[in-house]
């Protein structure tokens, strides 16, 4: 293609130079010719090639389209190159100079745009996101560019456009004030891991519950629960507070805490026949053992008749209740043993006496843990008449009135 053009520019020293009409028209046809053959022909071999590859960053270079704006470029490459030849091209020199500068700095863009994407979809994407940095990148590049250019279209150095910024300087900073918070605070996330794609954040002032999408340089993305996206300002999201929860699900373990709230009238000793029926249930058996020796010897040691309910000590029905929910939920092969596990009695309250459960499932998916939490209470609730406990309710309407 070199040697062709070469080879052009000298046989059109041969050309009537009385004619400039005839070198400018032959010019632009040739230069329209360059495009054709380099559209139809160059680029289009480029993307079979491609194609054909077993790698993906030939793929992406395609979808960025790296290489479409080749067509352009060769022919005002030609075209510059005979300003020495043809008077007209002389004197737009400037101008097809600039338009070169401005199509390499568009190509240099969607190469950046195409180092991100295969970066994205690589393993260590996971670990740290560059679209920030990417961004940045490409904000100082088109900077210079547009500086370049104007430089060529005024036909000055670089340097003296460069000089005039010092007493730009606090007006830039002002300007691009989001711009250096926003890096500042994308530096912050990627350094200190304070979350990437994928994790699931919470930040209620800003209306965000959900995963991670996207994290760029002005702004973070978040899918909330309901499919509702949220952009949340990156400096914004950093000086304020919010929850991320990749360490439950880096943990193995989602918390359980909810409670019970017994009905206090319901709470009692246990009869005989109460407990004899305990002693019946599996998971109880053992602990019913060793419950009733410890009782019988406290109350042989302290010399306290039987049948004085008031200084004896005896089982309640809600105490053997709690260790019921107790060895329950360690034979429950759903719950994280080796975390922290809780069943206890809360301060009563207006609304009832609380049995707390505070475990971790050892699934963090949401659909399981919703429903081994579900499956848990559901059994719990159905075996509290079983102790002849009741759960506490508001009564209202024709229920209220036939308590009363």
């Amino acid at each position: 293609m070199t040697k062709m053009i070469n080879k052009i520019i000298e046989n059109l020293h041969y050309v009537d130079i009385e004619n400039p009409y005839i070198i400018l028209t032959i010019s632009i046809l040739f230069a329209y010719l360059l495009f054709l053959v380099t559209n139809r022909i160059i680029l289009r071999s480029i993307a079979k090639i491609f194609r054909r590859t077993s790698t993906t960053f030939d793929d992406i270079l395609l979808e960025q389209k790296v290489f479409n704006k080749l067509p352009y470029l060769i022919p005002l490459i030609f075209l510059y190159s005979l300003r020495d030849v043809v008077p007209f091209f002389k004197s737009v020199d400037r101008f097809l100079i600039a338009l070169i500068a401005l199509i390499i700095l568009i190509s240099l863009n969607a190469l950046i745009n195409a180092i991100n994407d295969v970066y994205r979809k690589s393993k260590f994407a996971e670990k740290l996101n560059i679209k920030s940095y990417a961004q940045v990148v490409k904000l100082i590049l088109n900077s210079v560019g547009i500086i370049i250019i104007a430089a060529l279209l005024a036909g000055k150095s670089p340097i003296y456009f460069l000089s005039g910024l010092g007493a730009l300087t606090a007006v830039l900073i002002l300007v691009f004030k989001d711009t250096i918070l926003s890096l500042v605070s994308s530096v912050q996330i990627s350094s200190n891991d304070l979350f990437k794609i994928g994790d699931w954040i919470e930040a209620p002032q800003f209306g965000a519950d959900g995963n991670v999408i996207d994290i760029a340089l002005h702004s973070v993305k978040v899918q909330n629960w309901d499919k509702t996206i949220c952009v949340v300002p990156t400096n914004q999201l950093i000086n304020s507070s919010f929850k991320n929860w990749r360490g439950m699900s880096e943990s193995g373990g989602r918390r359980i805490k909810r409670s019970i709230k017994i009905n206090m009238k319901s709470i009692k000793f246990c009869s005989d026949s109460m407990i004899e029926k305990f002693k019946t249930i599996y998971l109880l058996k053992d602990y019913m053992e060793e419950k009733l020796k410890e009782i019988e010897r406290y109350n042989i040691d302290k010399k306290i008749d039987e049948a004085d309910e008031v200084n004896r000590r005896s089982l309640t029905n809600v105490g053997t209740f709690r260790a019921y929910v107790k060895f329950y939920l360690k034979n429950n092969a759903k719950i994280h043993n080796d975390m922290t596990f809780l069943v206890r009695q809360l301060a009563p309250q207006s609304d009832g006496l609380p049995i707390e459960i505070y475990v971790f499932s050892n699934d963090t998916d949401w659909i399981n843990y919703e429903a081994i939490q579900s499956d848990i209470f559901d059994h719990l609730l159905a075996i509290l008449p079983e102790f002849e406990l009741e759960v506490f309710q508001n009564l209202t309407g024709n229920l209220a009135s036939e308590n009363n």
